[in-house]
Formats: structure tokens, C-alpha cells, sequence
């Protein structure tokens, strides 16, 4: 079956226009025109991948985005004509996978499609079916699972292949770089500021939890995962 997207922008010329393209590259391709029709399109149609604009009538990409952090972990690819380093970094907060402005090549596009898809679907490797266990802290990417203090925790799959890798690797230091090629993949488009967002929501989470181990900065370098 053919991948399919959802293109959430109240711009019905783009619209048409993503969909003529996605579809001659393969992919099904549904399209929404403000935030409300796109939560509910979002649960109908169940799409793999979403496109989403940021300046939307009824429901901004803010909300939009957020409502589909709470039920699903798809990926969301935000596409819009701001550009600032703010609206990346809010985005990223909230959940987003990556990051386009307009005007966008359509073979960048593509290509960063592509590749968020990789990344979504290249986790179920056999190197990755163990299960990581710490002091109040289970890891588990084949049951797509984190529990802190024996409970089971909400996470996006980004935050939780990172702890993972970290976890896995601990007392190790991996520059922002090495972490980019090692949990999102070489061909990953966006830039070093991610690792950074992702971080921060991470210790969020972990806050507390124990003081026998602890996600570090090493400070000029990068980050650790740190056996107290």
C-alpha cells in the first residue's frame, strides 16, 4: 500500500498542487483546509505522514499539531512561510518532525519526506529489541515504551530513540552532530538545534526520577547519558 499524506493548508492552489505532485511520486494524498477539518481528518483518514501549515483559519498549525501529539506519534512535517529560528524550535517542542518555509523546492520537499519517513518506519531493527533497564527507568523500543518508577510514560518516538541511544551508549559523549547521524540518520535536513529541543523535553521527563544516573552536557562537546 502506498503511503499516505495529509496536507493540512487553507491555500487550496497549494493544496492541489502538493496533490498532484505526492500522487505522481506514489503517494495517497488527502488534503484539509483549516485546523478543525484537520484533527478530524487526521482520525479518519489515519495518514503516515502529515503536512502542516502553521497560519490556519479555526485551528492554527500550533493546535493542530498538538492535538496530534496526544493521540499519535505519525509524523508531522511543518510547512510554512515564516521562518524564523523561533517558530522552528516552538515547532519542535511541540512534537514536529521537521521543518520546510515557503517558497520550497518541490524535490526538497520530496526529499524531506522521505527521509522523515525512513526514520518513522527504520526503528523495528534487531540491535534495537532489548529492553534498557536503570534505577526507576525502563527503555523499550520494541514495545515503543518508557516507564519511569514502574509507570508508563507518553513519549514521541524521536525523544525515545534518543534516550535509547544514549542510554544504550552511557557515560559516552556524542557531539549534536553524531547524534543527528545516529538517531535521525545521515540524510536528515534540519540542523543541530534539534538535539537541543529534544534534550530539554527529555530532562523534563526524567526530572526527578533518580539520582543514579542523569542526561549530562558536556559542555563544548555534546551530551551523555551519566551513571551517577
Amino acid at each position: 500500500m502506498n503511503e499516505r499524506i495529509l496536507v493540512i493548508d487553507d491555500d487550496r492552489n497549494i493544496c492541489e498542487m502538493l496533490t498532484l505532485y505526492l500522487t505522481q511520486e506514489g503517494y495517497e494524498v488527502e488534503s484539509a483546509y483549516d485546523g478543525e477539518e484537520g484533527v478530524e481528518k487526521f482520525r479518519s483518514y489515519s495518514p503516515d505522514l502529515v503536512l502542516l501549515d502553521i497560519m490556519l483559519p479555526k485551528r492554527d498549525g500550533w493546535g493542530v499539531c498538538r492535538e496530534i501529539r496526544e493521540i499519535s506519534d505519525k509524523p508531522v512535517l511543518m510547512v510554512t512561510s515564516k521562518g524564523e529560528i523561533y517558530d522552528k524550535v516552538f515547532g519542535l517542542e511541540l512534537g514536529a518532525d521537521d521543518f520546510i518555509v515557503k517558497p520550497f523546492d518541490m524535490k526538497e520537499l520530496s526529499a524531506r519526506i522521505k527521509a522523515v519517513l525512513r526514520r518513522y518506519t527504520g526503528t523495528d531493527s534487531g540491535e534495537n529489541s532489548e529492553v534498557l533497564h536503570f534505577d526507576n527507568l525502563e527503555i523499550s523500543l520494541v514495545k515503543f515504551e518508557l516507564k519511569l518508577k514502574g509507570k508508563s510514560v507518553p513519549i514521541p518516538r524521536k525523544e525515545l530513540e534518543l534516550l535509547y541511544f544514549l542510554a544504550s551508549n552511557h557515560d559516552r559523549v556524542f557531539s549534536r552532530d553524531q547524534l543527528l547521524d545516529k538517531v535521525w540518520g545521515f540524510d536528515y535536513l534540519g540542523d543541530s538545534r534539534t538535539v537541543d529541543v529534544h534534550v530539554k523535553r527529555l530532562r523534563e521527563k526524567l526530572d526527578g526520577v533518580s539520582d543514579k544516573w542523569s542526561l549530562a552536557t558536556v559542555w563544548g562537546i555534546g551530551y551523555k547519558f551519566q551513571l551517577n
